[in-house]
């Protein structure tokens, strides 16, 4: 007899129960599964081929691995980088090689493929070489940082994207009508309500269905998904933002960007869209601070007085004070006057330094404290700029005498340095018509 006969079986989320069994209920991801696209024809022909499946959190990576492993009839193995080790892959080799035997072959998926190290990565290649089998990995972090070439160059990369408006409303009505969903339970939701949906789960299926779900079990009798009821169960959720991964370099990037293209709309927008996500705003305040030095500069040296004070009221007030510091340091930065010269200035100046052994600072130059250092001739010939006419001591060189003078700042016409420029070119005319030249 047995004991657990008439025990309950856990009952499955509703993401779960609603994964797609064929390619007519999957969603999304037109771009590689429509007719004539490469990864719908690679199924057509049954030639399937190793590969990477690139993109955000529940855009259907799982379940197209599993679609493919059904349509090919082979073995479906899956492992988890997160909880997986060698050991679990040598398991996972033996199984595929059992099935091999009985003529069927294995589709091997690796969740969270980037997690395993450089090692655990090498040691599928001789498996997806002799082809024990087919190799699908998936991960959120760009393959071209976070997996080894040697796998990459054995993989095809397919880059899923976020699901739109569309599939997103497609997966709301399965959801609401068929039976193993939540068809059964009869329930209602407003358009305002859809929209809210659908504006939370931020491009993510699974956490549409999660959040539907969740909703569902907290509506009334009469089974109405209302608007209130959905603002209090997202009160303190978060769109989709990876404070590690490839969304917020690329927020982040594009953020940088639009202040540099002079937008302060789309400036705000990124900002925004960043501490919506849950950024720590004091490394935005930091990388606003980068932006004010490298995109402005000295075209408008205030710049950067404001966003050091913007950083400062972010670490005296905190939330919501100091957000707004930073918007208005955003903003200042992308309306004001671009100059990378500084920046630029810098790098070649870093490079200048490298490139050349420790030169010695030039005598004229030096400081002479000691009757010694008099002695050698330290500080001769040294000419003090305020005794000269217009404070410029023309045709003096301040640089190593085996180094030829450089130009390194290069003003632009923007802003203040504009000005810069005009006074720069002007002692440039000093030096050429000044008698007094050191370097000859």
């Amino acid at each position: 007899m047995d004991l657990f006969a008439n025990a309950t079986s856990p009952v499955q989320p509703l993401a779960a129960r609603l994964r797609a069994t064929n390619l007519d209920e999957y969603v999304g991801q037109e771009h590689l599964l429509a007719q004539g696209k490469p990864l719908r024809e690679a199924l057509e022909s049954g030639a399937l081929h190793s590969m990477i499946f690139w993109g955000p959190p529940g855009v259907g990576k799982t379940t197209l691995a599993k679609l493919l492993a059904n349509l090919s009839n082979a073995h479906f193995e899956t492992l988890s980088a997160v909880l997986s080790g060698v050991k679990e892959i040598r398991q996972a080799v033996e199984i595929a090689k059992q099935q091999l035997a009985y003529g069927k072959p294995t589709l091997l998926f690796v969740d969270e493929v980037h997690r395993f190290n450089k090692s655990q990565q090498d040691a599928f290649l001789p498996y997806i070489e002799d082809g024990t089998f087919i190799f699908i990995g998936a991960t959120t972090e760009n393959p071209s940082f976070e997996l080894n070439n040697a796998l990459l160059s054995r993989a095809r990369v397919y880059v899923l994207k976020a699901l739109d408006e569309q599939a997103l409303k497609k997966l709301v009505h399965r959801a609401l009508t068929e039976e193993k969903g939540l068809g059964s339970r009869q329930l209602e939701l407003p358009e305002q309500s859809l929209q809210l949906l659908l504006a939370a789960a931020d491009g993510d299926g699974r956490r549409l269905l999660n959040l539907l779900e969740n909703a569902s079990d907290l509506v009334d009798d009469k089974g109405v998904i209302t608007p209130h009821l959905l603002q209090d169960l997202l009160s303190n959720s978060l769109r989709r933002f990876d404070k590690g991964g490839e969304a917020f370099y690329d927020q982040i990037s594009a953020l940088h960007k639009s202040v540099r293209g002079s937008n302060p709309n789309a400036s705000i927008y990124w900002l925004c869209r960043m501490l919506d996500g849950g950024c720590d705003p004091l490394y935005l305040a930091r990388r606003i601070v980068r932006m004010a030095s490298e995109d402005i500069g000295n075209a408008d040296p205030r710049a950067l007085n404001l966003c050091l004070a913007a950083w400062e009221v972010q670490e005296r007030l905190g939330s919501p004070e100091g957000e707004l510091a930073l918007a208005q340091a955003v903003i200042y930065l992308a309306s004001a006057p671009k100059s990378n010269a500084v920046y630029m200035a810098y790098n070649e100046a870093k490079r200048a330094v490298k490139e050349h052994a420790s030169l010695e600072v030039p005598l004229h130059l030096r400081n002479a404290p000691t009757k010694l250092m008099t002695e050698l001739g330290y500080g001769e010939e040294y000419r003090y700029a305020h005794d000269e006419p217009d404070a410029y001591a023309a045709g003096e060189d301040y640089f190593p005498e085996e180094l030829e003078p450089q130009e390194f700042y290069r003003p632009t016409p923007r802003g203040l340095e504009a000005k810069i420029k005009e006074k720069l070119t002007h002692l440039k005319q000093l030096d050429q018509q000044s008698p007094i030249k050191r370097r000859k």
